[in-house]
């Protein structure tokens, strides 16, 4: 009887946690709140033809991908230069932290340069920069292609204001942002987001691309499957990256978003 209970607590709790994130959706979706990702492949000019044309294709796939795991509309405009729209601001964390290290786990090949060496290492180095925006949109269309308003002006300003296009000198501090015009809730996001950006700097690109199956919501058996390496392997990988870290911080993000 006592076991009886107990399974009917647990399915009770999950049932309790799925309701509520529905309601915080749909409250969402009246309030006409978003998360927008504004996100600048970093020395994405300094990478050679071939290079070029395999991460246009791989953003392609990553769209898609975000699209059947979030339900996230995204679009690449110039090649280089990403606008993802969180279905729920709870998720935009998951969804900015997969997008990073996606792109850090497309392989490029660094001895194949020289001129522009040290900005192909800035690449393999960071990927993308990434900004959060949270906030209204006045009109969001996505079978039409519309995104407007606070949440995209906000992303997209703030990923302009960090460009390094055409400068002579590079140097990168940080490539993972959130704004919005809460400074409370900016002030509890920043620190996470420039904690996390240490993390995703040091990852590799085998351990990126767990990182990035493993926020896509995969076990480690089956990222094992599909990378063609043992579990022991994948678990290796993430504890190396700091994925518990990881995890607590994209649920951390989660539970503020949704007491706003």
């Amino acid at each position: 009887m006592h076991n009886l209970y107990l399974c009917c607590f647990k399915r009770i709790k999950i049932i309790y946690a799925y309701l509520n994130t529905y309601f915080l959706y749909i409250y969402t979706l009246i309030m006409n709140m978003y998360a927008v990702l504004s996100g600048d492949i970093v020395s994405s000019t300094s990478l050679g033809a071939n290079d070029k044309e395999r991460l246009e294709l791989a953003l392609k796939t990553l769209i898609v991908d975000l699209s059947k795991e979030f339900d996230a509309f995204g679009r690449v405009i110039k090649g280089d230069y990403l606008e993802v729209v969180a279905p729920s601001p709870l998720q935009a964390l998951q969804i900015a932290l997969a997008i990073k290290a996606f792109v850090k786990g497309i392989p490029v090949e660094i001895n194949n340069y020289k001129e522009q060496k040290k900005r192909a290492k800035l690449f393999k180095e960071h990927g993308i920069r990434l900004a959060i925006g949270y906030g209204e949109l006045s009109r969001y269309k996505p079978e039409e292609g519309i995104i407007d308003g606070e949440a995209i002006y906000l992303s997209g300003r703030l990923i302009n204001a960090k460009s390094t296009h055409g400068n002579e000198r590079i140097v990168i501090k940080n490539t993972l942002f959130f704004t919005s015009n809460n400074e409370m809730l900016n002030l509890h996001i920043t620190p996470v987001m420039e904690l996390l950006d240490v993390l995703f700097s040091k990852a590799t690109s085998r351990q990126s691309e767990v990182l990035y199956l493993k926020l896509m919501g995969n076990d480690e058996n089956t990222i094992a499957a599909r990378l063609g390496i043992d579990q022991s392997v994948v678990n290796r990988h993430s504890t190396a990256v700091g994925w518990n870290a990881i995890e607590t911080s994209v649920s951390y993000f989660s539970t503020l978003m949704s007491k706003q």
